[in-house]
């Protein structure tokens, strides 16, 4: 690709959340990002590399280059990254499921780019928090997401007992999630810790053909307790 003098853009191309048909749940404006960018950054090369042929099977895996952010990279060498932008190069920013930049390591990819002056572009596609805030029926005007709750026992069940009372005061919708094989655990606390009438959304594998998607009182949940076992899921709360 030649270089340019003005800087290329950054893109912030959304990925699957499972096994699904790319174009059930991407626009294909996704297709052709992908066929702009050689250069991405990602938290996981493999996966990357799977989900960009997955997208589009023409593209010449060879030409790609990837720039890995994840534990073990050391975000002092981030700014670097961006460098094939400076040179006119289009980079894409994927993440490992769903939206880069919400519940991701993205966001500090984005900050350097301002601070750079390139442009940041991003695309539609499928979000796991929004599409369950959509779904949930409850006050889509005035939500939080909270990210992963508290890993001490102790600490959570106060936490929950927090949401549930800001739910209850302010009117809004608290949103968090889990690590799928302690969501059984985070829904056994939210029974135990939750009064009867509040709502709880659960979302489970958003955008699947597994996808399931409820909103109950907490009394009700107690009798219809759903498969939630390693599964990834985003729960909700609204107290009003």
């Amino acid at each position: 690709m030649e270089h340019s003098d003005s800087p290329g853009k950054l893109y912030l191309i959304p990925s699957l959340m499972g096994e699904v048909e790319p174009l059930e749940v991407l626009p294909l404006a996704v297709k052709k990002v992908l066929d702009l960018c050689d250069h991405y950054i990602v938290e996981n090369e493999k996966t990357a590399r799977a989900f960009i042929k997955r997208v589009f099977p023409a593209k010449n895996q060879s030409d790609l280059v990837f720039y890995v952010t994840n534990k073990f990279s050391d975000p002092l060498d981030y700014p670097s990254y961006l460098e094939p932008c400076l040179k006119g190069e289009h980079m894409g920013v994927i993440s490992e499921a769903g939206a880069p930049g919400i519940a991701d390591p993205g966001a500090e990819i984005v900050n350097i780019a301002y601070s750079k002056h390139i442009r940041v572009v991003p695309l539609v596609g499928p979000s796991s928090i929004f599409m369950a805030m959509m779904a949930s029926g409850m006050n889509g005007q005035n939500f939080a997401f909270v990210g992963y709750l508290e890993l001490d026992s102790a600490e959570r069940k106060k936490k929950i007992r927090h949401l549930e009372s800001l739910s209850r005061k302010t009117g809004q919708s608290q949103i968090f999630m889990e690590t799928p094989y302690r969501n059984d655990k985070l829904f056994d606390d939210l029974m135990n810790n939750c009064q009867p009438q509040t709502r709880l959304c659960i979302a489970r594998e958003v955008s699947l053909a597994s996808e399931f998607i409820k909103s109950m009182a907490i009394q009700e949940w107690k009798k219809n307790k759903p498969d939630l076992e390693k599964k990834p899921s985003i729960f909700i709360i609204d107290a009003r």
